[in-house]
C-alpha cells in the first residue's frame, strides 16, 4: 500500500509539471534545434574563405610585381583629364595638377625624394596632352610619342603634407619632337622648387602635323628659349659620343 501511494504521488506531480509548462520540449529535441551552423557563416567557412584569401594574394602579388599604384593613378589622371576637367583648345597655356608630398614619398632626409619628382611629371604631363587635345591627335595621326630625354633642376625641397603644383606648358617643337618645361611651385610661397625640361620624341609622325591636325591649319613652333637650345645642343653632342663608342655612324638615329 505504501508502494503504490508512493507511485500514484509521482505520477501526479508529473502531470502538474506538464501542466504548468505545456511548452517546455525534451532535452534532445532542443540539442537538436540548436545545432545546425547559419548557411552564410558555413559558406565563408568553406569554399568563401579560399575565395577571399585568393583575391588578397592575387593583390598582393599584382603590387609586388608590378607598379600597380602608379598605373591605377595613371589611368585615373587620364580619365580626370578626360571626363571631368574642361577642354583647353590653346596647346601652348600652362595647365596645373595639384599634389601632396606623402610619408611614402619621403626619403631618410624627410623631404620627396627624386623618383617621386618625375612621378608626378608623367602625371602631369599625361593629363596636360589629354586636355589639349595632343594625345587625341597623334591617336588620330596614326602616331605615338615617348619621353626621349629629361633633365631636372632641384631649387628647394618638398617637406611632408606640403601642397604643390605642378605647371606643364609646351615650349615648342621641332621635326622629331615636342619640348615642354614642368615646374613644382610650392601652394605656400609660390616658390619654384624644382623644373624640369622633357623632350616628348614623336613616333610614327611628325610634331608639326599633329599640331596641324588639331588646329586645323598650318602653325609654326614659337621660338624655343635659349636654355632649351642649350640642352638640346647637350643631348645631341652626347648622342654622337655615344655613337662613336659603340661604332655607329654619326648621322644613325638614337634607338
Amino acid at each position: 500500500m505504501l508502494r503504490r501511494g508512493l507511485a500514484e504521488q509521482e505520477t501526479a506531480a508529473q502531470r502538474r509539471s506538464k501542466e504548468q509548462a505545456p511548452g517546455l520540449r525534451p532535452a534532445a529535441s532542443l540539442v537538436v534545434a540548436a545545432g545546425p551552423s547559419p548557411s552564410w557563416f558555413s559558406g565563408f567557412g568553406g569554399a568563401g574563405l579560399a575565395e577571399m584569401l585568393l583575391l588578397l594574394g592575387a593583390g598582393a602579388a599584382l603590387f609586388c610585381l608590378l607598379d600597380a599604384w602608379y598605373l591605377l593613378r595613371l589611368a585615373l589622371a587620364l580619365l580626370r583629364a578626360q571626363w571631368l576637367q574642361p577642354r583647353v583648345h590653346d596647346v601652348l597655356q600652362e595647365q596645373s595638377w595639384p599634389g601632396l608630398v606623402l610619408p611614402s614619398d619621403l626619403d631618410w632626409l624627410l623631404h620627396m625624394n627624386n623618383a617621386r619628382y618625375l612621378r608626378e611629371a608623367d602625371l602631369a604631363r599625361i593629363a596636360h596632352l589629354a586636355r589639349c587635345g595632343l594625345l587625341a591627335a597623334l591617336r588620330a595621326q596614326g602616331a605615338g610619342s615617348v619621353l626621349a630625354a629629361s633633365c631636372a633642376r632641384h631649387r628647394r625641397p618638398l617637406h611632408l603634407f606640403e601642397r604643390f603644383a605642378v605647371r606643364t606648358r609646351l615650349l615648342g617643337w621641332d621635326a622629331r619632337a615636342f619640348y615642354l618645361e614642368q615646374r613644382f611651385v610650392s601652394a605656400r610661397d609660390g616658390f619654384v622648387c624644382a623644373v624640369l625640361l622633357c623632350r616628348l620624341h614623336v613616333l610614327g609622325g611628325r610634331p608639326g602635323r599633329v599640331v596641324q591636325h588639331l588646329c586645323r591649319r598650318e602653325v609654326d613652333s614659337p621660338q624655343l628659349p635659349e636654355e632649351l637650345l642649350l640642352w638640346i645642343s647637350y643631348n645631341e653632342a652626347s648622342s654622337q659620343k655615344l655613337r662613336a663608342e659603340s661604332g655607329l655612324g654619326i648621322n644613325a638615329k638614337d634607338q
